[in-house]
C-alpha cells in the first residue's frame, strides 16, 4: 500500500479515535441515543399492550426507534467541535475527506452499539424475532451505513446554524426517507420469513443509496466544512 494511502487511513482512524476518547469522557452521544431508544421502546411496548400488531407495523416501529434515537445523539458530531474550538484545528491539520470518514466511522460505531443493545430488547418487549437473521442483519447493517453517511454531512451543515437541535431532524428526514423505506421493507421480509428474491429491489435501492450518499457527501464535505 502506498505511503500516502497509509497516511490517509491512519489520519482517518486518528479522528475516529479522538471522538471515541472524547465520548468516553462525556458520554453525551451514547447516553442520549441509548436512553432515547430505551424510553421509546418501553413506551411503544406499553402502548401496544395486548394488541398483536402486524409484522409490517413492527418493522416500521423498529426503524422509527433507530431513526429518532440516532437523531438525538448524532447531531453533536460537529457541534462539539465548533463549541470547543477544536474545529479550526481539524481544518488546519486534516483534509475534509479525512474528517468526514473519521466522523462517519465514529457515527457508525455508535449506531452499531445502539443496535446491539436495542435488537434483543425489541425482540423481548415486542415478542417478535427475525425468521431470517441473515436478511435482517444485512438490512440493518446497510441501513446503518447509509444513516451514518447522511447524518455526518447534515451534522456538519447544522453546526453552522444558530438553531441546531430541531434543524438536524428536519433536514435528515427527507434525505433519509428512501433509506428508511428500503430498510423497513427488508426488515419486514426478514420477520415474515421471505426469500432473498423478495428483498432484491429494496436491497439494490439501499446499496445504491449508500454508495451515492457517501460519494456525494465526501465530495461536498470539504466545501461545507470550510464555510
Amino acid at each position: 500500500m502506498p505511503i500516502q494511502s497509509v497516511s490517509w487511513v491512519s489520519k482517518t482512524l486518528a479522528v475516529t479515535r479522538k471522538d471515541i476518547v472524547s465520548e468516553f469522557r462525556t458520554r453525551y452521544a451514547v447516553n442520549a441515543i441509548v436512553m432515547f431508544a430505551l424510553v421509546t421502546l418501553t413506551v411503544i411496548s406499553f402502548a401496544i399492550g395486548l394488541l398483536s400488531p402486524s409484522k409490517e407495523i413492527l418493522s416500521a416501529l423498529f426503524w422509527v426507534i433507530l431513526f429518532f434515537a440516532a437523531m438525538s445523539g448524532l447531531a453533536q458530531a460537529f457541534i462539539k467541535e465548533e463549541e470547543s474550538g477544536t474545529a479550526m484545528i481539524l481544518r488546519l491539520s486534516c483534509a475534509g475527506s479525512i474528517v468526514f470518514f473519521g466522523k462517519m466511522l465514529f457515527n457508525l460505531l455508535l449506531l452499531i452499539t445502539l443496535s446491539i443493545l436495542i435488537v434483543p430488547l425489541f425482540i423481548v418487549f415486542l415478542k417478535i424475532s427475525p425468521a431470517d437473521w441473515i436478511i435482517f442483519t444485512g438490512g440493518v447493517l446497510m441501513g446503518l451505513i447509509g444513516l451514518s453517511g447522511a447524518t455526518t454531512i447534515i451534522a456538519a451543515i447544522v453546526s453552522k446554524a444558530s438553531v441546531k437541535g430541531a434543524l438536524f431532524t428536519v433536514l435528515s428526514f427527507p434525505v433519509l426517507l428512501p433509506l428508511l423505506v428500503a430498510a423497513i421493507e427488508i426488515t419486514r421480509v426478514s420477520f415474515t420469513g421471505g426469500s432473498f428474491a423478495d428483498i432484491s429491489a429494496p436491497f439494490q435501492l439501499l446499496v445504491a443509496y449508500d454508495v451515492i450518499m457517501i460519494t456525494l457527501s465526501s465530495m461536498l464535505f470539504d466545501f461545507v466544512w470550510r464555510l
